[in-house]
């Protein structure tokens, strides 16, 4: 018997939302291409809503452009994310042909939500601030404003004490990277339980934590930039009010208050594995910030398997780091250890999950592992 599938009813207008719809009158097999940035060409994320689903029929998807994205590569063994209900995401069958992007789900619901990773919703971001500062051991220190005027919350746990060391965590410089701030949610949840790791942690070093540096551009639907079409993690050495606010704001916050240690959270599209890229190729990196490096990757092996060290980005030659990035300019301007943590979009090859793939909590769960391993190494850092 033939099924007439009823028409479909594709949505994006709402936070983190990005599709464009080219043809929905085949229900089984719909057109679609994802919007670039504003002011940029940069794409990638995508999340939309199907409504008008026909439950035990498959809907195929097709992303027709994704073959001209910004890391078209990255397609090629990965799965999309859908939920029925915004809050249990799991990987759907896809397929990358080179041009376009396939995925399908068998429809148990009459409408789902697919996106490219699970979206971190600015409503939870604003519930997780007002849950940290509820915290007796977190503060709202300090308030930027993107170029749009968002707020960007910075937290810092712990009492400011003179001789604390000071270890700073930003998150979601490149706005479709929703894992980092999951990872800056895990980090919340550690302060909360103020378990005897966290105290020991709190007792040597304060956290200052900036959750998600690029409001505009998540909520927006973008991969990489901000409103103005600037992306972040290369404006270290030229950050602006006009055009990198956010940046400014950081590294204002920075100077007043010092840097111990920093890590940066991110997301990267093409490698399936947990790892840390740091700052070899800078001028001034010296024996001791390369200990360092090596004693936080070995500490964190040792804590979780969700970490490894022998996939990762091909090293900087001595000397020639690009200095724009946040990872190489604080690193040179306060020579302290400092990491970008790099999450996959995909799955954790090494501990893979056939389910859920990389996921926001296993991003959670990853933060719990970097306190610990940042106590451990927090009476150390100079």
């Amino acid at each position: 018997m033939t099924v007439t599938l009823s028409p479909l009813s594709i949505d994006c207008a709402f936070d983190s939302g990005n599709i464009l719809i080219r043809d929905v009158s085949n229900p089984a097999q719909v057109r679609l291409a994802i919007r670039p940035d504003t002011h940029s060409n940069h794409f990638q994320w995508f999340h939309f809503k199907a409504s008008g689903l026909t439950p035990g029929q498959t809907h195929q998807f097709n992303l027709e452009n994704a073959g001209e994205s910004s890391y078209n590569a990255a397609w090629q063994g990965y799965q999309a994310v859908a939920s029925y209900d915004q809050q249990t995401w799991f990987r759907v069958p896809s397929q990358f042909d080179g041009k376009a992007l396939h995925f399908s789900l068998e429809a148990r619901e009459p409408q789902a939500w697919f996106a490219y990773f699970e979206p971190y919703p600015r409503a939870r971001h604003n519930q997780l601030i007002e849950r940290a500062v509820s915290l007796p051991n977190v503060a709202l220190l300090a308030t930027g404003r993107s170029v749009e005027g968002r707020d960007i919350p910075l937290l810092r746990a712990g009492d400011g004490a003179a001789g604390k060391r000071k270890i700073w965590i930003i998150a979601q410089q490149h706005p479709g990277e929703h894992m980092a701030e999951w990872f800056m949610e895990g980090v919340i949840d550690r302060l909360e339980q103020n378990d005897e790791t966290v105290q020991a942690l709190l007792e040597k070093a304060d956290l200052y934590l900036i959750p998600n540096m690029n409001p505009d551009g998540a909520f927006h639907g973008h991969l990489r930039t901000n409103f103005k079409g600037k992306d972040l993690n290369r404006a270290w050495q030229d950050a602006s009010s006009e055009l990198t606010p956010e940046v400014l704001f950081a590294q204002q916050q920075m100077k007043l208050h010092g840097v111990d240690l920093f890590l940066d959270a991110h997301g990267d599209e093409e490698i399936p594995h947990v790892f840390t890229a740091a700052c070899e190729g800078n001028p001034g990196y010296t024996p001791r910030i390369a200990e360092l490096e090596e004693r936080f990757r070995s500490t964190l092996c040792s804590v979780t398997q969700d970490f490894q060290t022998k996939h990762g980005y091909a090293l900087s030659k001595p000397g020639e780091a690009n200095m724009t990035l946040a990872c190489n300019a604080v690193g040179q301007a306060y020579d302290c250890l400092s990491l970008t943590l790099e999450m996959p979009f995909k799955d954790h090859d090494d501990a893979p999950n056939a389910v859920t793939g990389w996921s926001g909590a296993r991003s959670k769960a990853l933060a719990g592992a970097v306190l610990e391993t940042f106590e451990k190494m927090a009476g150390n850092l100079r």
